[in-house]
């Protein structure tokens, strides 16, 4: 699932550099002053150079190289649970698992907003879909919850005694 989850992660950050580059230098490319900043209804509320919309792409990369580099040592990850070396092995799956999957939905988030921001700035409308940020929130700390919950889970799983099946329980 992770290799999946990085292909997809990858895929939506050329999808982002492509989009972007396409609307600096293509043949429809933006006009000279583009929204740059939304309020929470979506409405544009701060305006700019095009050239700002090179911010998204670096912003996405760099995250998803930062969260690349932090999961090749899991060995120094912390959790909000003792970590056993029965339990170890685990929680450093779920713990890869989650940031594969905040890696994809960052990265795809990313390429959405900068095709909602393009989307904006040639229809001259100024403004993004309302519930665009508030989907992502939603998005990315349900994939958090999830994986704590199993963390906690495997941690409970792990700390309980292993009994042998004849044997009665107390």
């Amino acid at each position: 699932m992770r290799k999946s989850l990085e292909a997809i992660a990858l895929v939506a950050l050329a999808l982002l550099v492509w989009i972007t580059y396409d609307a600096l230098t293509g043949p429809n490319r933006l006009p000279d002053r583009i929204p740059t900043h939304f309020d929470a209804a979506g409405n544009a509320n701060g305006w700019g150079s095009p050239a700002a919309m090179i911010l998204l792409p670096i912003v996405a990369i760099g995250l998803y190289f930062a969260m690349s580099v932090t999961a090749l040592f899991p060995g120094a990850f912390h959790y909000p649970v003792r970590a056993t070396r029965m339990s170890l092995p685990r929680l450093q799956d779920i713990t890869l698992d989650m940031m594969s999957w905040l890696k994809a939905e960052l990265s795809g988030f990313f390429a959405i907003l900068q095709w909602a921001i393009i989307r904006a700035a040639r229809s001259g409308q100024g403004s993004l879909f309302a519930l665009l940020v508030p989907a992502l929130l939603v998005v990315v700390f349900s994939t958090i919850g999830w994986h704590f919950v199993a963390i906690l889970r495997a941690a409970k799983a792990a700390a309980r005694p292993i009994t042998p099946p004849n044997q009665p329980t107390e």
